[in-house]
């Protein structure tokens, strides 16, 4: 059995919640860094929205909440097509599919979800959200291929060589060798870091209503449900309890929701359940809530340091997207490890109507429009793989190869 943490004494604890912001904070601050958004505001959000977590969950589910990397395409296509405002806006309605789930759970149980977004429609969704930025990261990576290669060679290092605690941070030790190697053969302006303050609040950037932004953004948020969902069950498995019944599936996903909507109130990415610090927890057999909540006021303290969020916006490109030819790619592997894991038999045709149609009209690029509303991308392939999935007939009929 996992240790809960409980016999710590209030020192460890500490030590212990900021190596858990440790395991976290390069993903978190990534997000927004791609996307256009203050780094600092996003390690607030996830501070605040861990906090929120846990006061729903009744202290009891050892969590943290990180910016989503589900969202990273969709908040770059919607802040063209919407301005950042109305994105903004879209993104807090994301709150909402949570609470849609969440009373869906209680009502219905857990067995519900799997009827609505079975692994042949969450399988094809995850694969577009890895795939759909590859271009971009290919972009920003020719700016100095150089640069990008060793980011990149060095988070692959990490991934496989590392032990411990350095194994579960490859995209922040990426991040800092890609840095470090700009900053002694190449020109980084740190101008910004020289002029920032030491302290002060994040920018905080609010929503203006949009309903196009909102219609935009609400499919996309499926597949971090399903997510949360699996990484429930994963601490269940770490923390050897079950916090599917106590406090309740609907309590986190109703905490999760929350969260989201707050990070889209003050200008973060949408926020979701960390396999990196569960996998930390993993490690150090600490599962004790209050270290998790340790580790979400450390995130606050540190988003106040206008120097933090100064040099993490002088990060060079090439360095961004060397770490992101990684990062895209293991997404979408998720993608086809999630249909492998639950034998999703791509010889059925009911499959493979499923599966490839999502996939093309998302690749793809099509565009629904009715009136002034319109969906594409990510968002109506999501829509288009669960409609799919329950208008189709079930049968046992397949392909022969």
């Amino acid at each position: 059995m996992s240790s809960s943490g409980t016999e710590l004494s209030s020192v460890r604890k500490g030590i212990v919640g900021v190596q858990f912001l440790f395991v976290a904070f390069g993903a978190t601050v990534l997000v927004p860094l791609l996307v256009g958004l203050d780094p600092s505001t996003a390690l607030f959000t996830a501070g605040i929205g861990t906090l929120v977590f846990h006061l729903v969950s009744k202290g009891k589910v050892p969590i943290f909440l990180g910016s989503s990397f589900a969202f990273i395409a969709p908040i770059i296509k919607a802040t063209e097509l919407y301005g950042l405002p109305g994105t903004l806006f879209g993104l807090m309605g994301v709150g909402l599919v949570y609470f849609a789930m969440s009373v869906l759970v209680k009502w219905q149980g857990i067995s519900v979800i799997n009827r609505i977004f079975p692994p042949v429609v969450i399988g094809p969704v995850i694969i577009l959200i890895g795939i759909s930025l590859a271009g971009t990261g290919v972009k920003m990576a020719e700016e100095n291929w150089l640069l990008a290669l060793i980011s990149l060679a060095t988070a692959v290092l990490v991934s496989i060589k590392a032990k411990g605690l350095l194994r579960l941070i490859p995209i922040f030790s990426g991040i800092v060798v890609g840095y470090l190697v700009a900053l002694f053969f190449y020109d980084v302006d740190l101008s910004g870091v020289r002029d920032a303050a030491w302290l002060g609040l994040p920018k905080f950037v609010h929503p203006a209503f949009s309903w196009e932004a909102l219609v935009f953004m609400l499919p996309v948020a499926i597949a971090p449900v399903i997510e949360h969902i699996g990484n429930i069950y994963v601490v269940n498995t770490v923390a050897d309890k079950d916090f599917v019944k106590d406090p309740g599936l609907h309590r986190t996903l109703l905490g999760d929701g929350i969260a989201c909507m707050i990070a889209g109130i003050l200008g973060g990415p949408p926020v979701t359940t960390y396999a990196e610090v569960t996998g930390a927890m993993s490690i150090t057999k600490v599962t004790n809530p209050q270290v998790i909540r340790i580790a979400a006021i450390t995130a606050i303290v540190f988003s106040m340091v206008g120097k933090v969020s100064a040099l993490l916006k002088s990060i060079p490109n090439p360095v961004l997207g060397g770490i992101m030819l990684l990062l895209f790619g293991t997404i979408a592997t998720a993608g086809v490890a999630n249909m492998l894991q639950h034998k999703v038999d791509l010889t059925n045709i009911r499959n493979i109507v499923i599966f490839s149609l999502t996939l093309t009209i998302g690749i793809g690029g099509a565009t629904f429009t009715w009136g002034e509303l319109s969906l594409s991308g990510i968002g109506l392939a999501a829509i288009v793989g669960v409609v799919l999935n329950l208008i189709l007939p079930h049968d046992n009929e397949k392909i022969k190869l």
